[in-house]
């Protein structure tokens, strides 16, 4: 999409030079690279940027792949790609052991891949004991992949591979990273004082507006990021009222789709491996959980954890389960939880609010998808609230107003043992290369750094996103490297990390942005595990 700039000169500092820098160093040698997406002035944030963040060639860093030439039957396939054992079979596997496949990706004709760049997803699943576990997927980039699974429970286990992307489809993705400067755009509502309404794009950039008219230019006051309005026929900038979703832009050629296409995501391989019995040690039937609490700052193993009867073992620290109303309501008793971010946190509002009578919600007259929402348990001094993040969000229409950004929130808080904060960010930003993403990085981590400065004993926790999107506006590879950076972001600050990447990737369940309940519950126990560690 040929995008055309505005004739308004912008201001710009440290902090987007760093940026541009940053977009430019990702390695990317096949192609010009673009600048990069408008310029944030908050020169307060710039200065905070872990050494980890600011080396994007390094962090988001996946094998070049040299596409399919245009032959679709080139590509990687599902049907073809085959995974063995890579040690002879066992009568029995010991418990606490590891077991190791290898992976040979073919293409759709059946010859084996000389490179690789595939997204593959291995689990090891125990149907009958409702359990699972991610498994590691090595990729030696010459179209064979090491597969390591953990064994962390007594009884049946069988390896379970699926194709999410080809290197082929991963590649049209990091081209959509590369020459795209976003895939949808936004509609901004401004209202006069007669109430008459003037509708217009909006977007993360002014070169994405596609007019050459002067734009509407926004300032946080607080995190210091821009957005960009075209300017209304006849309204002024300061009239803009109501902020939703746009349109999802066609950045595909029928070929890219055909590589992205549901008969070739996200299926499965061939059974390639039997079932095999891992054996009970020293009387014990799984793997226990560290008995160090729940605290922030704690490494985090791979894999994070797994699920034995649908119950999450943390491999971190001893994960507590908190599955009634009265033990949720213990732990939870005299604190106030600040919930930000996206709609996968939201459910853990809903959740928290549907399994506990108590937990009444107050009407804000707000709109639910957005918020803020808040529920109250005034007798225990409990306050559970949350909040969309600002724009970027994909939504129904919305106040503008309703809209603040994480940074003036966590600002507002005085912190302290009684306060927790949550964080669910990235979702809304696989639409956007991921410098955009950075800047929103910076200026939370800036946020949360102060927040812990002035008050340590506040708790902060970061949950990363989840795995479900299967598309070019939110691929489960766009996923894995916002987590990445999430990762990257706070790694030196004393936070604790919810794992929903893991936690809905070990069952064999069908992946969806929004997992049902039991996953949900799972991910809020590991919160309260950190909240009530004891």
């Amino acid at each position: 999409m040929e995008m055309k700039k505005d004739g308004e000169t912008q201001t710009t500092d440290g902090f987007f030079f760093l940026c541009a820098q940053i977009y430019l160093r990702v390695s990317w040698p096949d192609s010009a690279v673009p600048p990069p997406p408008g310029p944030r002035p908050a020169a307060k944030c710039s200065s905070s940027l872990p050494q980890e963040l600011s080396d994007l060639t390094h962090l988001l860093r996946w094998p070049l792949t040299p596409g399919d030439g245009g032959d679709l039957s080139a590509s990687t396939s599902p049907q073809t790609s085959t995974y063995h054992l890579r040690h002879p079979a066992q009568t029995s596997y010991p418990l606490g052991g590891y077991l190791e496949a290898v992976l040979i990706a073919r293409d759709h004709q059946g010859r084996c891949k000389s490179h690789g760049g595939d997204l593959f997803r291995a689990q090891l699943l125990g149907p009958d004991l409702k359990a699972g576990v991610p498994g590691d997927v090595k990729d030696l980039e010459n179209g064979t992949y090491l597969l390591t699974f953990p064994l962390l429970w007594a009884g049946q286990a069988q390896v379970q591979v699926r194709l999410i992307h080809s290197s082929e489809a991963v590649g049209v993705l990091r081209g959509i990273w590369r020459d795209q400067w976003a895939t949808i755009d936004f509609t901004g509502y401004f209202r006069g004082p007669t109430g008459h309404e003037e509708t217009v794009t909006c977007n993360v950039n002014p070169l994405l507006i596609g007019k050459e008219e002067s734009t509407c230019h926004y300032r946080d006051e607080d995190s210091g990021e821009l957005w960009f309005c075209a300017q209304p026929p006849t309204l002024p900038c300061d009239s803009l009222v109501g902020h939703s979703s746009g349109r999802y832009w066609n950045v595909t050629t029928p070929h890219e789709e055909a590589l992205l296409a549901r008969n070739v995501t996200d299926k499965a391989l061939h059974q390639g491996i039997s079932p095999i019995w891992v054996a009970e040690e020293s009387n014990r039937s799984l793997v226990l959980s560290p008995r160090q609490p729940c605290r922030p700052g704690i490494p985090g193993p791979k894999p994070s954890g797994f699920f034995h009867q649908n119950t999450w073992h943390s491999l971190s620290c001893s994960s507590r389960s908190f599955s009634t109303a009265d033990s949720i309501l213990g732990c939870l008793a005299g604190r106030i939880i600040h919930m930000m971010g996206d709609s996968t946190l939201r459910q853990w509002w809903e959740y928290l609010c549907d399994i506990v009578p108590s937990l009444t919600p107050v009407d804000l007259h707000t709109t639910h998808q957005t918020g803020p929402l808040l529920a109250v348990d005034a007798s225990r001094g409990i306050v559970l609230q949350w909040r969309a993040h600002r724009w970027p969000l994909r939504s129904l229409r919305t106040p503008v107003a309703s809209l603040h950004s994480v940074v003036r929130e966590l600002g507002g808080l005085a912190g302290g043992p009684h306060t927790v904060v949550v964080l669910s960010l990235g979702a809304h930003f696989t639409t956007f290369p991921p410098t955009i993403f950075v800047q929103r990085l910076a200026g939370i981590r800036a946020a949360v750094a102060s927040l812990l400065t002035r008050e340590p004993r506040t708790l902060v926790v970061i949950k990363l996103a989840n795995t479900g999107y299967k598309s070019v506006y939110g691929s489960d590879w766009f996923t894995l490297q916002v987590n990445r950076l999430l990762q990257a972001a706070f790694a030196d600050l004393r936070v604790a990390f919810v794992d929903a990447w893991e936690m809905t990737s070990s069952l064999a369940l069908p992946d969806s942005i929004h997992p049902g309940k039991h996953i949900v519950r799972s991910e809020v126990d590991f919160l309260l595990s950190y909240v009530c560690p004891t």
